[in-house]
């Protein structure tokens, strides 16, 4: 387990940019926190790892964007709308989970549907300090 904090929207997309460093095809990401507590910021890092920083706009709308880059796609998921895991398996959901690197917002709401192995970022945020966001990153081995 690995807690990290940041000061700002910028520290936060910094965070994911880094932590992209690490992810290959097949790796599953849960994004779980309050709305405005930094998923959205730190996808926006993780994809500006890849060179796709000018690509992103949220999937709330349509449930998955899908990104190419050169080194493979990334499925940037937000299940928020999702009734429950059936909805997620009626889109083909855990089709991605093999095709290329997914990040999922809210994707608490889908426990059952997720892989045996995943990552799981909780963000939460700081009451006092408007700006400052707590990210604990663990990995879930069911």
């Amino acid at each position: 387990m690995e807690k990290l904090i940041s000061n700002s929207e910028n520290e936060t997309k910094l965070i994911g940019k880094k932590f992209a460093e690490k992810l290959k095809k097949g790796d599953v990401v849960v994004l779980t926190g309050d709305l405005g507590s930094g998923k959205t910021k730190f996808t926006e890092g993780v994809l500006q790892y890849f060179g796709l920083e000018d690509e992103i706009s949220s999937p709330t709308f349509t449930i998955v964007n899908e990104y190419s880059s050169e080194n493979g796609t990334i499925y940037h998921f937000d299940v928020y709308r999702l009734e429950d895991e059936d909805e997620f398996y009626a889109i083909g959901g855990e089709e991605y989970f093999q095709k290329g690197i997914c990040l999922i917002e809210w994707g608490e709401m889908i426990e059952k549907a997720l892989p045996d192995k995943y990552i799981h970022i909780t963000f939460s945020r700081n009451l006092d300090e408007e700006n400052k966001r707590e990210i604990l990153i663990e990995k879930i081995i069911k």
